[in-house]
This record gives structure tokens, sequence and C-alpha cells, in this order.
């Protein structure tokens, strides 16, 4: 991993202003790696029904590790997995969010016709109130004054979304379930960053500075506005789920629905090569281990590839 800086980004199911952001499941978890050499940055989401140890020898779904033990957890979690050596983190959650896409001025999104609903649908939980009905999935149901708390997108294609709606977009679940959301995720991630690097330098520490009070990091402040200087040195390259497209399966295990690694080892070498560049590496004994369990719990094992 000599020349490269790997962080790893949180995202949790509440607003996450005056909420705690160390006690909930990390519903997002995006692997970052940064070539410093050239600049390239890669991302990795990681699913989060992925069935991991996540600690002390429990196996089971990837972003419970968050809620157990918070960020320092999760981190634990994914080095030992995933033979990573991650150190630095960024949690946010939907209020964050917002106000990060709201303050590049928005971001083009190519919206198609089913993700609609949804993504309406989700810009009223965020901002309405509960009516006291469920809907068909036993959810409350929620209800908001169009025009006034949300702008409702009622058109398919390519269009400027704003931080509300740019969020709800990263929600959608029911529309190719969570391996379709990883890709939402990153892609209003990959359009934030390239939105942040036209912006000039002030720009970015007023947004630095607003946006900081509503985030949990390793970072200071001071180290998130060098790195921001730095953007335009940055580009965004190869993006991922882990675990990875062919080499996955979904199943259930001791009543859970969970997301399985075909096998764990393969896909960390799979994730070495991505970001890395390492053709041949080697999992530790540890990943060899955690592989092992995986495939005897879920009974999924590697179909050599």
């Amino acid at each position: 991993m000599t020349g490269y800086k790997t962080y790893v980004l949180f995202g949790i199911d509440t607003p996450g202003e005056g909420s705690d952001l160390s006690a909930q499941n990390s519903d997002t978890m995006i692997i970052v790696s940064v070539n410093n050499d050239t600049g390239e940055v890669r991302m990795v989401s990681v699913y989060r029904d992925t069935f991991l140890d996540i600690g002390n020898g429990t196996y089971t779904k990837a972003n419970a590790a968050y809620a157990y033990g918070g960020p320092e957890q999760a981190i634990a979690m994914l080095n030992m997995n995933l033979d990573m050596n991650i150190t630095d983190f960024v949690t946010i959650g939907f209020d964050g969010l917002i106000d990060v896409i709201d303050a590049v001025g928005g971001i083009e999104i190519d919206v198609q016709e089913n993700e609609i609903p949804h993504l309406n649908s989700y810009q009223i939980s965020m901002v309405g109130k509960q009516d006291g009905t469920l809907n068909a999935k036993g959810e409350p149901n929620y209800v908001a004054t169009e025009g006034v708390d949300y702008i409702p997108v009622t058109t398919a294609g390519l269009q400027k979304l704003n931080g509300l709606q740019a969020t709800a977009y990263c929600r959608i679940r029911y529309v190719g379930n969570d391996f379709a959301r990883t890709q939402r995720q990153r892609t209003v991630i990959e359009k934030v960053a390239k939105k942040a690097m036209t912006l000039n330098p002030a720009t970015l520490n007023n947004i630095a500075n607003a946006v900081f009070p509503k985030i949990a990091t390793s970072l200071d402040l001071s180290e998130i506005i060098e790195l921001l200087g730095g953007i335009t040195g940055y580009s965004i390259g190869e993006t991922a789920s882990f675990p990875f497209d062919g080499s996955v399966q979904t199943g259930r295990v001791r009543k859970m629905s969970v997301v399985i690694p075909q096998d764990l080892e393969y896909n960390v070498k799979l994730l070495h090569q991505m970001f890395f560049d390492e053709q041949d590496y080697e999992p530790s004994s540890t990943v060899k281990t955690c592989s092992s369990k995986i495939a005897s719990d879920t009974g999924v094992y590697y179909s050599g590839q």
C-alpha cells in the first residue's frame, strides 16, 4: 500500500444534526483509495449486508460493526477482513450530505422513470411528519407540503438535483436493491467531487467550515481544508462494490438476509488488485481464517474463477 492513502466514508441512516453519529448502523461504507503519486481516487462500496467478522469472532452484517463500536470497530472490521490499513474516516448523516450538495450548487443526475416515486417518497420522509398510518411494507407514512418542504422530481432524464433530491436519490433501494443503491451513492460522491473541483479555495473553505459541525471524523478541520486546497490535483478513477460482481451471492444465515463473498479470500485479492495494482496479492492468515468461517456458515464456497 506504499504511496497510497486510504479513507472510509460512513453514511448513517439518520439526519445526523443533533443526533448521535456513533451508535447507528453504517448503511453506507465506501472505501476511498488515493494514489499519492498520480492523484487518482478509486472507490469501493462495501455492501451493508456483507457477512463478515465484525469483531471478537462475531459474524453478522457488516453495517452492525458501527452500531456496536462506532467508527473504531467498523474500521477494525474492514482492516481485519479486507487486509486494509485504514486510519481515517468521515461519517455523515442526511443533513450534512444535503448541505454539501446544496453548497456546490446541486449536481446533474440521470434519473430513471422507475426511480422517481421512490426519490420523492424519500424526500417526504426526510422533511415530513408521520401521519399515523403504515405503508404496504409496514413503514410509517409521512406527509409534507409540495413546493414548500420539498420539490418533487416529475420527469426522467438528466437534470440538476438539489441537496434533498440527491440525498433521496442515494437512499433508493427498491429499484435494483442494495447493489444498485451503492452505485447511486458512488455516482453522487463522484458528481460532488467533480463539482467541487470547479470551485475556488475560499468557497471550499466556507463549505468545510459550515459542514464540519454536522460530521464525525478523525480529521481536523485544518486537515480537511488542506486536502480541499489540492482538490484539482485529483481525478476519479475506477469504482466498484465489495464483494465484486461475479464473486458474490445473496442468501440467509440465522434468518438474516445477507450478502456473501464467494469467497472472501478471492474478493480480497480482487480488492488489492484494483486499489493497489497488486496482481499477485496473497491474503493474510486472518483473511483466510475469516474466509473459511464465512464459507462454513453460509455454505457458499469459492467457485474457481
